[in-house]
């Protein structure tokens, strides 16, 4: 018998699969308020009955998300996990702390298929999807780990390892169980989901009307740029892509995050501002200018400080948002996928 995992199941499903196997609807709530604790073994589910326990560990699982190592940043208090999963995997996860809350940072995938030559997690290719139920656990395992200090995740960014929408139909039942009473209990609103652009995906998502915020990783400011920097580029153009984020965002009236990682001597100079503030000109959007992540193995180099200036100073006097992100534990690896490689290594 193939093992259900029963976390990843929405409340209706969860009450089908007891009392499929023979057991009131009610045991589901039970079982289900367990799992919101994070508990993963069926033999501490101590009010369900034995022999619904016994069904339980015969036919479910509750893959399992432990700490294998934890950094806490000296600079700015940003904690940094490295995740061990059921099957031996290793994800990274980010918990950062900013005058809103407490925000996440998590893995949809183990590895990623995208190839964008400045990120690290994409060297090792794509190993596995996340489950639903390992996104949600990645919390919980964050919550616990800081429980001393009563820490409670109030916003999520899925920006870690992996390309959210090439893990479509999971992601879509994490941010399902996500805002679920009970649980973590956190609304769209309070969701970022970043995309390296997967067009077809956008169009899908946008259908779902949801109220996260939509960040997507642009990186230059037109086609013959992007292709040496990131593969999809070679399936979509920039304008089909800019297209797809304009209908996204008059369809949700949902404010559009361009992510633009600042890469010394390649995209950084003031013809590139300028391309990129009149391909963005009238959209509902914002541009994060972000310090590129100096990644081993990698030969670029992040944009100095007086040419973020210059860049964001062309933006906006063109009318275009822009922010500089600010950098949050750089002497931990706090960008995804240099923790896991420099244990690798």
């Amino acid at each position: 018998m193939d093992k259900r995992d029963v976390k990843s199941m929405t409340d209706v499903e969860l009450t089908a699969f007891v009392t499929a196997a023979g057991f009131p609807a009610f045991r589901a709530k039970q079982i289900r308020s367990f799992l919101d604790r994070g508990v993963t073994d069926f033999d501490k589910m101590q009010n369900l009955p034995a022999d619904l326990r016994a069904f339980l560990k015969e036919a479910a699982l509750v893959p399992s998300v432990t700490v294998e190592k934890r950094f806490v940043s000296a600079i700015d208090g940003t904690v940094k996990y490295l995740f061990r999963l059921s099957d031996g995997e290793v994800v990274e996860s980010v918990l950062m702390h900013y005058k809103h809350g407490w925000s996440q940072c998590l893995s949809t995938q183990v590895g990623c298929r995208m190839g964008c030559s400045f990120c690290a997690t994409g060297m090792e290719g794509l190993v596995r999807n996340l489950l639903p139920s390992e996104m949600i656990a990645q919390i919980e395992a964050a919550e616990a780990a800081e429980a001393e200090q009563n820490v409670r995740v109030s916003h999520i960014v899925l920006m870690g390892m992996g390309e959210p929408l090439d893990n479509y139909d999971n992601v879509l039942r994490f941010l399902q169980m996500l805002s679920e009473e009970g649980g973590v209990h956190i609304g769209m609103r309070h969701v970022s989901l970043s995309t390296c652009g997967l067009v077809d995906k956008i169009r899908r998502l946008q259908e779902e009307n949801l109220q996260l915020t939509l960040s997507v990783s642009l990186h230059a400011p037109n086609d013959e740029l992007r292709r040496q920097m990131m593969p999809v580029a070679k399936r979509w153009s920039v304008d089909e892509l800019l297209s797809a984020c304009r209908d996204y965002a008059s369809a949700t009236s949902r404010r559009i995050s361009f992510e633009y990682a600042m890469i010394d001597g390649v995209n950084d100079s003031d013809e590139c501002a300028r391309e990129l503030a009149g391909k963005l000109k009238g959209m509902l959007c914002h541009v994060n200018l972000i310090p590129a992540n100096e990644v081993r193995g990698k030969d670029h180099k992040r944009s100095k400080a007086e040419r973020l200036k210059a860049f964001s100073d062309i933006l906006a006097a063109r009318g275009i948002p822009v922010t500089v992100r600010r950098t949050l534990g750089a002497d931990i690896s706090a960008s995804c996928g240099q923790l896991k490689r420099n244990e690798q290594v």
